[in-house]
């Protein structure tokens, strides 16, 4: 068995929230929409927390942040965040003692609320089990994909056969990824997400094929259908 597959209980679930959501637009920042009388914030961390493979929760949240004092939340703990997600995944990486670099961190989106537990236990089985030096949930390019230029111009259709849409949770050991963000951020490196920096690192990444209904909520409409996708969920 590897360690992985012992810390199963014992992961650490980081979630940056730190940013404003601009995009779903109303008098809050989206992680404090309403989604289904909770805001969405506490639906994805209560979704982490009452699964099997986490032991604990951490959040990055902005400096001044009213919306977060005013929830009522039991074991999560709380760090402030940075500029960007990567400075905010680098905060709260940091806000762990140095003897836990060996240890495995599941980095997650506060706006994935209706991330599945089956798929959480999926990752770290096919981590642990082929031996990555981490992995994330992605699902499969089904649409045809096109290629423009500035003018919106097709330019070319790109084959979509090993095309995945990254998701989260992304599980990498907290040490290696602490290094790897650290390495990339000093350097410039665009960092889209935890595993651009480990590849830019130079580490083994696997994709593991997760379910469509793990959205993140970026829209207006998107609360409506995570809002129906929980609902459907709780009745399974």
């Amino acid at each position: 068995m590897s360690d992985l597959e012992g810390a199963q209980g014992g992961l650490i679930a980081l979630v940056p929230a730190a940013g404003i959501g601009s995009r779903v637009g109303g008098p809050v920042p989206k992680q404090y929409c309403d989604l289904l009388g909770k805001p969405l914030l506490v639906q994805t961390l209560e979704r982490l927390s009452s699964c099997d493979a986490v032991g604990q929760v951490v959040v990055a949240t902005a400096n001044v942040d009213p919306h977060f004092d005013a929830l009522s939340l039991t074991g999560v703990r709380r760090v402030t965040g940075g500029a960007t997600r990567a400075h905010s995944v680098l905060a709260l990486l940091e806000s762990l003692d140095d003897h836990r670099d060996g240890e495995w961190a599941l980095v997650h989106d506060a706006a994935r609320p209706c991330v599945r537990h089956e798929d959480i236990i999926k990752l770290v089985n096919t981590v642990a089990s082929h031996h990555h030096q981490g992995g994330i949930l992605a699902t499969r390019v089904r649409e045809t994909v096109k290629q423009t230029d500035l003018q919106h111009r097709i330019l070319a259709t790109v084959p979509r056969t090993d095309l995945w849409l990254a998701g989260t949770p992304q599980l990498f050991r907290v040490g290696q990824l602490r290094d790897a963000l650290r390495a990339a951020l000093s350097a410039g490196v665009n960092v889209t997400d935890e595993a651009s920096a480990m590849e830019w690192a130079g580490h083994s990444v696997c994709v593991v094929e997760g379910h469509d209904d793990n959205i993140k909520v970026t829209r207006p409409g998107d609360i409506e259908m995570a809002a129906t996708i929980l609902e459907s969920q709780t009745q399974r």
